[in-house]
């Protein structure tokens, strides 16, 4: 392990959300928030920077970096992150309890949305934006913002971006890994300026608007209104974060296409085809199931569309209870809780690549009962999956079961039946934040014990780096010296 390394990137990352912070300190003057908070947030400043120059001083002659590393350096920057990002919300006494702060930011950097807050109107305004900002980071990732900015990256980085970017692979848009970077980065902040645009255009007030682009662009899911979108009542309003989450569900790569006039390579993309479908399909067949329940067809599309966007993206705002529908309808939004968004986005689930690729698998099993000497190859936008990106998948489909299952029984002790627990650990490990039941879109998680809230909270953080990097903190392996 190059562990010099390690912790020269860590520093960076650590002096990294210093920076961040600096904007709702700003805030806390130009709202003219109470002295506390201000305090709040220059010490955390101070923490970050002492901690982050002592661990970045000096350059490591050995700049080697490999998986090991980036899974681990992964891992412990976005721990670290949600340890230090909590800070505020205690010293403010805002969020009193560290593990609630703790499980609000994770939730926020892992683009989760889930919340222990039973009142976020009470929050100032300085935090919701800090609240809401730790989306807009987490989305694309910290990491990659660190390979955008650092001058030494090297093609090495890609151990780091593999860790960091969900997804089976990593689509390298240009060769140098910095370069990559900041064309994701300049993508991700246009996209988020466009819908500030928009929702500004809808008459939603600028602080507003900023804040739901950072949950729609992130697939993060926070708001500023209890009620969360319904608040606005706002056809408009709905339409344009409905259609933002699902572009963001889409892979960032296309929207590079896009920018190149590649029109070929987006309409043949098999994942975005298969994305496009399930939606479709979705709603036209939850609109079917629940049409009784509505007097008007306009708000009928509305409410599934908006819930549908936000389900399938992971995003978890909310315009209606969608608990309060059928099984049929309830069962399918289960599904596309598990399917999430497309590999390279910033939505949570199992992508839709991995689904698609296993579906084939399948197909390619049954067509061989009829002919078994007959070899069937699976293909993903015209080239052959490897052997070794489908062991891959099928290895991920395996532990992710399994991890799921056991974290299932970790909460199981406290909870009151296994609904409860189960719709807890998919809405966490899936990055949705509402689910059903007792966790659904007008619940929240502030009635499960501080045990749960930390398995909660680690599930949110293994769902987001797809398990790899969390379960490689437990290796024996690890801790041996790097030569």
């Amino acid at each position: 392990m190059n562990n010099k390394m390690i912790k020269y990137v860590l520093g960076v990352i650590l002096k990294l959300e210093a920076g961040f912070m600096v904007v709702p300190l700003i805030l806390s003057f130009i709202y003219k928030e109470e002295t506390i908070f201000k305090i709040s947030y220059f010490s955390t400043i101070g923490i970050l920077l002492f901690l982050g120059f002592l661990l970045s001083r000096k350059v490591p002659d050995n700049m080697k970096f490999f998986a090991k590393e980036g899974l681990v350096t992964t891992s412990l920057s976005w721990i670290a992150l949600s340890i230090f990002g909590a800070l505020p919300f205690v010293i403010t006494g805002q969020i009193p309890s560290f593990i609630d702060a703790f499980f609000e930011v994770v939730s926020g950097f892992t683009t989760t949305g889930a919340s222990i807050l039973t009142n976020v109107e009470a929050l100032n305004k300085s935090l919701l934006y800090w609240r809401s900002f730790t989306h807009l980071v987490g989305g694309m990732g910290v990491l990659v913002l660190a390979l955008a900015i650092l001058p030494q990256n090297n093609n090495q980085s890609l151990h780091i971006m593999k860790a960091e970017v969900p997804g089976p692979t990593v689509g390298k848009l240009v060769a140098k890994m910095s370069y990559n970077s900041r064309i994701l980065y300049m993508i991700y902040l246009c996209i988020t300026a466009i819908i500030v645009i928009f929702l500004l255009l809808g008459g939603m007030p600028l602080f507003d608007a900023v804040i739901h682009a950072f949950g729609t662009v992130g697939t993060g899911g926070f708001g500023i209104k209890n009620n969360s979108v319904a608040y606005y009542n706002s056809p408009y309003i709905e339409y344009v974060l409905g259609f933002g989450m699902l572009f963001c569900g889409m892979n960032f790569n296309l929207f590079y296409a896009l920018i190149l006039k590649n029109f070929k390579q987006i309409y043949k993309n098999e994942e975005l085809r298969f994305y496009l479908g399930a939606v479709t399909l979705a709603i036209i067949s939850i609109c079917i199931n629940i049409a009784p329940m509505y007097d008007s067809i306009s708000h009928l599309f509305r409410d599934v569309f908006f819930t549908v966007s936000s389900v399938v993206t992971t995003t978890g705002f909310s315009t209606a209870d969608f608990d309060t529908w059928p099984v049929f309808s309830k069962t399918i939004l289960l599904v596309l809780m598990f399917m999430g968004g497309c590999a390279g986005s910033t939505a949570g689930g199992f992508k839709v690549s991995r689904v698609v690729v296993l579906l084939k698998s399948a197909i390619n099993e049954f067509r061989k009962t009829g002919t078994p000497n007959r070899i069937f190859s699976i293909k993903m936008d015209g080239k052959i999956i490897s052997k070794e990106l489908f062991g891959s998948i099928s290895t991920y489909l395996i532990l992710y079961i399994s991890v799921f299952f056991l974290l299932i029984l970790c909460i199981s002790p406290e909870s009151p039946d296994f609904v409860s627990a189960f719709s807890a650990v998919t809405a966490t490990f899936n990055n949705i934040g509402p689910g059903l039941g007792v966790v659904g879109p007008t619940s929240n998680y502030s009635h499960f014990s501080d045990i749960n809230k930390i398995v909660l909270s680690f599930s949110m953080l293994l769902g987001r780096l797809e398990i790899f990097p969390i379960l490689i903190l437990f290796s024996p392996n690890l801790y041996k010296k790097y030569k």
